[in-house]
This record gives C-alpha cells, structure tokens and sequence, in this order.
C-alpha cells in the first residue's frame, strides 16, 4: 500500500519559490505515479500550528502560472475560507473561482470548508470544486463524542471505550457530508 495523492502547500512562500518547491514535489510524485494537489493564496485561521490572519486571495493569473510551470493535478486556491473555526461568515470568491476554474482546467480544491453553508458549497461545485476539506468539523464530532463517554463514566481509562464512539462520530460525519455535496453513490 502506498499514497496516491500528495499536498503540498508553499503558499507562504514568495510566488516563485511556491513554483520551485512545488515543482520538485510534482517530479518526484508523478515518477511515483502520485498526484499532487499544491495551494496558491492565503487561507487564513489556524491549521495545525500555522496560524495565518486574514485571507490573501489566489490571483487567477498566478494560478494559472503555478499550473503551467508545476504540472499540478489538483489547485486549492484561497478564495476565502479559513481553517479552524470561523469568526464570522465566511465570503467565498465564487467569481475568482469561476475565473480559476475555466482557466486552469483543473479540479479545484476548498481548504477550510468546516461551517461553510451548504448553499455556498453546493454553488462552488459547478465552478469546478471537486474536493472540499472539512477536518475541523470531524476534529469536532470526535472531541465531543469523547467528552460525553468521559463524563459520563469517570472511572473510564481504556482508550478502546472512548476511541470507538470517537470514530463512529466521524463516520457520521462524514456521511452527512457525503449527502450534503451531493455525492451519494458516485464511487467508481
């Protein structure tokens, strides 16, 4: 067993740094047979422990460079959404990313999608979203399905008693989100 799928995220670094690293990432994932999914722009929030202020839009042309000199399989430009927790509601670029979409040709990737309306991702879909992250919301779902089986039994220690409903919160989870993006069924 083996990944079939990389990301790689230098979007902090200067434009043409984020193409250098990025295309080093491509040769050696594609010799693998291994596709790479690289971010443009600045998805703001907290992810692990990188913590960005603020959004910094992907711009539609840089985007199209980073495709053209990388080979990238996938792009997860910032249009918007933020990681962790929002503060707010989130606005969403849907006309960057319409512009990005066709430009590129490539399935595009929504980082931070954890407490964005399902309106506003089942509008991002046609304009080429084929890949939405929802971590925190399953990060979520697990912490609180932990806290309950600890409150209440004190005496618990076992991991294997708290770790299964843990999971099946994340199931769950994941499920509805599957519902949600309209996706049912659609495996191949």
């Amino acid at each position: 067993a083996g990944f079939t799928s990389v990301m790689i995220d230098a979007s902090h670094s200067p434009f043409e740094d984020n193409v250098e690293i990025t295309s080093k990432v491509v040769e050696y994932a594609h010799d693998r047979g291994v596709s790479v999914e690289a971010e443009l722009g600045t998805v703001g929030g907290q992810e692990d422990d990188v913590v960005a202020d603020g959004v910094i839009y992907a711009d539609p042309k840089e985007c199209q460079e980073l495709v053209e000199k990388t080979g990238i399989d996938t792009l997860a430009p910032a249009l918007g959404s933020v990681h962790g927790p929002y503060k707010g509601e989130p606005k969403l670029g849907f006309k960057e990313m319409e512009e990005i979409g066709a430009s590129t040709g490539l399935p595009l990737v929504l980082h931070g999608g954890t407490g964005i309306p399902t309106k506003d991702i089942q509008k991002a879909i046609p304009y080429g979203t084929a890949k939405i992250n929802v971590n925190t919301e399953n990060q979520i779902a697990s912490a609180k399905a932990v806290r309950e089986v600890l409150n209440n039994d004190k005496d618990v220690y076992d991991p294997r008693k708290y770790l299964g409903p843990a999971r099946e919160a994340i199931k769950e989870t994941v499920k509805g989100k599957i519902r949600e993006f309209g996706t049912s069924n659609r495996a191949k």
